[in-house]
């Protein structure tokens, strides 16, 4: 597995009472063996930082509990290196993304790899209840097809479209689910599937995502830009994750710049970078711009249908993509200058407009100060949130393993 922003590494170390050296050597040697492909006995020293003698034994307590794959076959190209595999088969964890219309939920093994896939409509279930009755719907579903037992499962993790504490698992509005607030969304799944669960925005899920498998990956410093009706980031400022201390960093369609409102938005309103470049303001801007008069049936166009339009030769549409572009690449730049950021991957179903991008990256080609911007559309596309929920779950699963083996003999 990539590098990444751990929830809770170092939780063995913070145990009260005795813990066990081998413990927290091998809780140090699964995290390595999962996020490296280490090739060689003296590279797996090196990385662990461990004496043969305790590398030995660290091996031989993840194998004592089933972690690893057991060490039977020696590899002759490396002096008789066992070369020590997670065990995927240790167990399963549970991957949800809850959006305004639709929930998705995937069961994936203990390496990562995706075992099965379900989802259903919100509609007319958006309360908090209604929403984790669904999910545990969804993950009975998922271990009768795939055949798991329900013990085998470690942990879920969920991503929720509004502002969420994840330290405290609470969910404190919402814009796309109505009801939705200060909801303690990890302790319903828990008492629901009595697993160990954690929460997270769902665009910062899929900037975990992209960092983890997708465009970012291994990148240290990075924003995942989030444009669909609304507009969101996911950052990573020095290969960490940042929440703010309200936990509303990244809420970047309130940016005000040129070309944008200099009102304050009001309570539930859009902010003023996505009333002009989110999907219901680039429909607005078309239809202003139409005078809302029907030519050819293009009135009711969608965001991308309008840039797609643009490259027709519309000229209307044409004059939006250049503004909305221009717009965009105020903002990138802005956001570029204080973080200093290598890379922004654009996500969302406006946000991967190949026309889009293409306008942008030609917007941004005079601002080269202090650095140019490098701007990417997401590998992962709408599986971004999912693939992060994965990781996270991963994560939260790996630091209830910690916690298990530092006090282990």
């Amino acid at each position: 597995m990539a590098k990444h922003n751990h929830p809770s590494r170092g939780a063995a170390k913070k145990l009260h009472g005795a813990v066990s050296i081998h413990g927290v050597d091998a809780c140090n040697l699964l995290r390595i063996l999962r996020e490296q492909n280490v090739k060689s006995h003296q590279e797996l020293q090196q990385l662990s930082g461990l004496s043969s003698a305790r590398l030995s034994e660290a091996l031989a307590l993840l194998q004592a509990k089933h972690l690893i794959e057991p060490l039977s076959q020696r590899n002759k190209t490396d002096g008789g290196f066992l070369h020590p595999r997670v065990n995927a088969n240790y167990g399963c964890v549970i991957g949800v993304d809850i959006g305004g219309t639709n929930l998705r939920i995937a069961l994936a093994d203990t390496n990562g790899t995706i075992r099965g896939k379900w989802s259903a409509t919100t509609k007319g279930s958006a309360s908090a209840g209604m929403v984790v009755a669904q999910i545990s719907k969804g993950v009975d579903h998922l271990l009768r097809e795939t055949a798991t037992s329900r013990s085998s499962l470690r942990a879920i993790a969920a991503g929720a479209p509004g502002v969420t504490d994840r330290d405290a698992g609470i969910v404190f509005a919402t814009s796309y689910l109505k009801g939705w607030k200060n909801v303690p969304l990890a302790q319903l799944l828990n008492s629901k599937l009595r697993v160990p669960a954690i929460v997270e925005n769902d665009v910062k899920l899929a900037a975990i995502g992209e960092n983890w498998a997708g465009a970012a990956r291994g990148v240290r410093n990075f924003v995942f830009l989030a444009i669909g009706t609304g507009i969101a980031a996911g950052i990573f400022v020095n290969g960490q994750l940042v929440h703010g201390a309200d936990w509303v960093a990244g809420e970047v369609g309130y940016m005000i710049v040129p070309g944008t409102p200099t009102v304050p938005a009001g309570e539930g309103m859009p902010g003023a970078l996505e009333s002009m470049i989110g999907g219901e303001g680039l429909k607005q801007q078309w239809l202003r711009a139409q005078g809302n008069k029907r030519s050819n049936g293009t009135t009711d166009l969608s965001a991308t249908g309008i840039f797609y339009h643009a490259l027709a030769g519309d000229r209307l549409a044409k004059n939006i993509l250049e503004d909305s572009a221009r717009i965009l690449a105020h903002a990138i730049y802005n956001i570029s200058t204080v973080l200093n950021c290598s890379l922004f991957v654009l996500g969302g179903g406006v946000g991967m407009s190949g026309p889009l991008l293409a306008a942008t990256q030609k917007a941004l080609e005079p601002y080269t100060q202090p650095s140019r911007a490098n701007l990417i559309t997401s590998a992962l596309g709408q599986d971004a949130q999912l693939i992060g929920a994965i990781r996270l779950a991963l994560d939260k699963a790996e630091s209830e393993i910690d916690l298990k083996l530092s006090r282990a003999k």
